[in-house]
This record gives C-alpha cells, structure tokens and sequence, in this order.
C-alpha cells in the first residue's frame, strides 16, 4: 500500500473510488515534441491503473503553452473547471514547473483546489498539497521553478539580440517580402502593389483612404489575398522601412516574463537597426518623401492635427448627414491651376451610399463646399456680430502703442558707437603688448577672446537700436496698417486664417441650402444659420 491509498484511508472517505485528473504540459509545439507529450499522456494512464481505488477521470493537455501564466493554456482552466464542479478528487502532475512557473500561481490553485477537498499530488517533487507541511514547500520548489523561468527568459532575449545584429528577421511573410530561415526575399507581385501605393501617395498626391478605395474597387488583394485594404493598413506600409531595404527590429518588448504581454518599444529598450540589409522595393528618396508628407499631416501633442495651423476650417467643419469631418481636397481647372475645397470624409472614402459586402451602409453625398465659399460665409457671420467695434479696436490699439511706444534709442545708438570705438583701440593696444613681449600668448588669447566677445555683443546692440529707431520712424504708419486689418477682421472682410481658426466652433453642413455656423467666445444663443443661396444670416437659439 503507498502513501497515496493510506492517505485515502486516514481520511476516511466515504468514497471507494477516486476520480483522478492528471496535467501534463508540453512547452513548445514543435513537432519533436508531440512523442514527449504521447509519452507523458501513457505514463498518466499507466501511474493510475497501477494505484487501487483511482480511476482516471481525464487527461488535461496543453500543447505549446507557456507555464508562467495561466490565462491561454485552455487544458488547464478546463480542469480547475472539472475540479470545482465535482468531477474531480484528485489532480497528478509531474512536477511543479508542469504545474506553473508563476509562484503566485501555484499557491492560488493549490489554495483554492484544497478548500474544496481536492488535493494536488507532484510526482517527482514528492509534495501532496493535503499534506499540513506542503504549502511551505511548494512555495520553495515554485519560487525555484520561476527563477529558472526567468532565466530562461533573459537567456532567450540575448541570443534572439545577438541572432538580429547578425541580421537574422524574427517576424513573417509581408507584402512584397517572404521571410525564409529568417532571410527576405523579395516577392514581386507584392513589390508592385506596394511601388504602386507609393506612386500613388507621393506622385498623384492622393490620400490614404483615397488610395485604400482605389485598391477595393480594382480588385487588388493584400498579402492575406482578401480584399481588406484600409487607410490604416496604407499608412503601415508607408512608415515600414523595410520597403527602403532598411530592418528595424525590437519594435516590441516584453517587460514581463510572467504575463507574456507585449509593448511597443518607445524607447525602453535599445532598437537593432540595419542599414541596407535586404534589396529595396522602392528607393531611399522615394520612402524619406513619403514620410515627410505623412509628418507634415501627423497629430500634434496636443491631439491636434498639424495642418490644422495652416488651414483655418481643418476639423471645423463637419457633415450633418452622417457625422463625419470635412477633410480639405484640391481640384485642377482647365487652366492648370488649383483650388481648395472641402469635401465630406466619409465620401472621400467610400465615394457615394451604397450597401458593402458586409451589408452595412457606406459613404456619403453631402455636398462638398469651397474653400472660398467657407471664407465668404464667415465673413458675413463676423458682420452681422453685434457688438462694439470701435470700443474692441480702441483697447487693441491701445495695447499695441504700449508696446510699441519706447524711448528715443539715437543716444543708445551714440553711445554704443563710442564704446565699439574704444574695444577697437584695446583690441590694436593688445596687439602691440604682445609683440613687446610685455604679455605671454596664453595671456594674449585670453585677452583677445575676451575683447573680441564684447566687440560682438555691442556690435549687436547697435543694430537693435538701429532696428528700434527704425521701428519709431515707422511707428505711426504700422499702428494705421495694424488698425485697417483689425477693422477687415471685425468687419469680416479679411480672412486671416488665425483669427478664423480661433473663432470659429464648427460650421455643421445640411447642404446647399443650410450650413449652420457656431461661433467661440459668444453666448449659447448666438448661433447663426446661413442661406447660401440667398447670402442671408439670421440670429436663431443653439441647437
């Protein structure tokens, strides 16, 4: 009789036959490793036939799961599953690296399996969990089995570092690329796809939804072979600079070898970059230009576009059909030259309504509106304000004379002229000492480099002065010029970007026919309808 069938009988269980339930773990799924797993599901099964009054209930498998955590391995929760609901008694494993690796892991489990009356038995660690002292040593042997992990882990890290310096790619088959034996080959009928985006993006200008709805409607499938292209997905192959022959590897990290989540790398952990590694797609030139348009277009820190400070409407105006924001757009005319309007995103996307594949409605056919036509319709909002003009462009000016008003700088001039005089006269004086031997040339370069800053420094003193002096000749005709353009901006006659950028909300189009326009810095009830049609504003309540 072994200790496990005195146990039964010490504890005088009612009953005579023990459902056992028996774990086993294969780390990898490489195929080497299946007998390795046959052979631990065959010594299970013989372990409990050879013990009286066990009965094996299941074998729990994982196959290719990582014992350090528990949420993927699908055999394991099935268990504790089985164990919770009554179907097991008993649960056998090998050992407690099998088991888990994660140390809080094995005491939880273990916890919560003995508060329901069912003991874990670790074969070749000798520990039976319903033993008074095996907590304490099962904490032991865990704690051993995770730092073993963890070594494991950093030993992997280092040699999967040192395997990408030599220029061996971790990673899969991607778009004009197929990855060999951790080599890439160039795969041509993805090469044309992608020299095509580019083409696109950088020769004809056109944007990423743009060129994504191009590839749908041309039938041009991605490396998956579906036709799943998304702006997303052409902004992805612009920033990869592989397709330049570059390989940027350690994008990703994992900061923590229990959980196994990976993280972006921003910056935590050194990049392996190799210039030139593979044959490019497209050329060096061609990639850097791509990318300084995407930059020009990227999101500020502050969460807002960058183009937004050059384009006065950029996410002020949006579509009252179907939510979305207007985007700005650039047409040719017969003669060659161009103009900016604005044109509903999601019709920019997905062209006119109409049902996709999926059977959701798409697009949109909101009228797009002129860059012109939005500048002249702010202009008449700005017009019918009714405020003070006068008073506002009083206070202004006043605050610019303040500013501008300073004293009389023709003495500051005179005297700083003097002073430039007497450093030239020190600068020839030093000269001659030097030569007189009176001073050693250590001395001398001391003297000279102290003299020759305080030239430089007055020198620029005196043309800000000049510059200042300038400003005061000037001063009368520049508060004139300032005055007219803030009477143009009040009046809505100018359409300086900056002061439309900042006093417009939003600007909600219905059609041709309506645009509602909600102002900053106004009362609620402020709100303004315009007739496009007619040019005519009136004052209505905020919707």
């Amino acid at each position: 009789m072994n200790k496990y069938e005195r146990m039964v009988q010490d504890k005088k269980l009612e009953k005579t036959v023990f459902r056992v339930g028996a774990y086993c773990r294969v780390s990898t799924d490489k195929n080497d490793q299946l007998n390795s797993f046959e052979s631990q599901r065959r010594y299970f099964k013989e372990y409990i036939d050879r013990t009286p009054k066990w009965e094996l209930a299941d074998v729990f498998a994982d196959e290719g799961k990582s014992g350090t955590n528990t949420k993927k391995r699908t055999a394991f929760n099935r268990m504790i599953a089985c164990a919770k609901n009554g179907e097991l008694d008993l649960i056998i494993t090998k050992e407690i690296s099998r088991f888990a690796r994660n140390t809080l892991d094995s005491i939880y489990y273990t916890r919560e399996l003995k508060r329901i009356g069912v003991g874990v038995i670790f074969l070749n660690d000798n520990i039976n969990t319903l033993d008074p002292d095996a907590e304490l040593r099962l904490t032991i042997m865990s704690s051993i089995a995770q730092e073993e992990s963890r070594k494991t882990s950093d030993r992997v890290k280092w040699g999967q570092k040192r395997r990408m310096e030599q220029g061996v790619v971790f990673g899969t088959d991607m778009l004009g690329y197929d990855v060999r034996g951790g080599e890439m080959f160039l795969n041509e009928d993805g090469a044309k796809i992608v020299r095509l985006i580019f083409h696109k993006f950088v020769n004809e200008e056109k944007g990423t939804h743009v060129i994504a709805r191009e590839l749908r409607e041309d039938g041009i499938a991605s490396y998956k072979k579906k036709l799943i292209w998304s702006a997303a997905a052409i902004l992805r192959i612009i920033r990869n600079e592989k397709y330049c022959g570059d390989l940027v590897q350690k994008k990703t990290f994992t900061p923590d070898y229990l959980t196994h989540e990976k993280k972006y790398n921003r910056g935590e952990e050194e990049f392996v970059i190799l210039k030139d590694h593979h044959e490019p797609i497209i050329s060096r030139e061609m990639f850097n230009r791509a990318n300084e348009i995407l930059e020009s277009r990227a999101v500020s820190p502050e969460g807002k576009a960058k183009h937004s400070n050059r384009y006065a409407f950029s996410g002020k105006i949006k579509c009252a059909c179907c939510n979305s924001s207007y985007v700005a757009r650039y047409k040719t005319r017969k003669d060659n030259t161009q103009h900016k309007l604005w044109r509903c995103f999601k019709a920019v996307q997905y062209g006119n309504p109409r049902i996709d594949k999926t059977g959701n409605p798409v697009g949109c056919s909101n009228d797009s509106i002129r860059n012109l036509d939005a500048a002249y319709i702010m202009g008449l909002v700005v017009s019918r304000l009714d405020f003070d003009k006068d008073m506002i462009i009083r206070n202004l000016l006043g605050v610019i004379k303040n500013v501008l008003t300073t004293d009389n700088p023709h003495f500051q001039i005179e005297s700083l002229e003097a002073k430039l005089t007497d450093l030239d006269a020190q600068q020839k004086r030093l000269i001659e000492i030097y030569m007189n031997a009176m001073i050693t040339c250590d001395e001398f370069v001391e003297a000279r480099n102290k003299c020759g800053m305080e030239i430089q420094q007055t020198r620029e003193l005196i043309e800000n002065a000049k510059k200042q002096n300038m400003l005061v000749k000037c001063q009368q005709t520049l508060i004139r010029d300032i005055e007219d353009t803030l009477r143009e901006m009040i009046g809505g006659t100018c359409n300086d970007d900056v002061f439309l950028r900042n006093i417009l909300n939003r600007m909600l189009i219905y059609n041709r026919d309506r645009i509602d326009v909600y102002l900053n810095y106004l009362p609620h009830q402020w709100g303004y309808v315009i007739k496009t049609a007619s040019r005519f504003v009136f004052p209505t309540d905020k919707r």
